[in-house]
């Protein structure tokens, strides 16, 4: 199985990247299964998104542990699943990079154990302020979703990623696709999946 994690900031593109990557190894007839955080089919996500829209410490903690939980469910009910080819997480380990840096390189080095790791792991690179214009078009907006926290979530995130494929994300939906493609065609060349 091609396991693929996308991750970035909000409004950084991950779903819409995601959704190319699947439509890139579906041409070839794989089966191919996107996951996106926080998933609205199980508890964990729901109360991880219902944390997300709140406010104060007790919501960012809430939508820390939710979120962790519903990565977790994800990774047990489809990693390795035989019946699916590549697996796209959307939102995985850098979900940490919104708690304070000491305790999100701790729990970045735990979850990073002990859940499954992969060459083809992304990290769309997106400029705070880039970020913040493309979320003005969400109806509802999370309570990570303004300049100062998008600065410091960024900030942690770049140091936690440095072993992941970064991508500049901050160009259109295509040129930032076509870098995720040459590290694809890279990689699968390499591993021979």
């Amino acid at each position: 199985m091609r396991f693929i994690v996308v991750d970035g900031l909000d409004g950084s593109g991950k779903d819409t990247q995601a959704r190319l990557i699947k439509k890139r190894y579906e041409s070839w007839g794989e089966t191919v299964l996107i996951r996106s955080h926080p998933a609205h089919d199980n508890y964990y996500g729901q109360k991880a998104k219902k944390a997300l829209l709140g406010t104060g410490k007790l919501n960012h903690f809430k939508a820390s542990i939710f979120y962790a939980l519903d990565v977790i469910y994800s990774i047990r009910k489809f990693y390795k699943k035989r019946d699916i080819d590549t697996f796209i997480i959307v939102r995985y380990l850098v979900g940490v990079a919104y708690l304070p840096f000491v305790l999100a390189r701790v729990l970045y080095k735990v979850f990073s154990t002990f859940l499954p790791l992969s060459p083809y792991m992304f990290f769309l690179d997106v400029a705070p302020q880039e970020s913040l214009q493309r979320l003005t078009t969400r109806l509802e907006r999370e309570m990570f979703e303004n300049l100062e926290e998008l600065q410091h979530v960024r900030h942690k995130a770049l140091q936690l990623v440095q072993n992941w494929n970064i991508i500049d994300g901050n160009h259109s939906i295509e040129e930032t696709y076509r870098q995720i493609a040459i590290i694809l065609d890279m990689l699968d060349k390499k591993t021979n999946v």
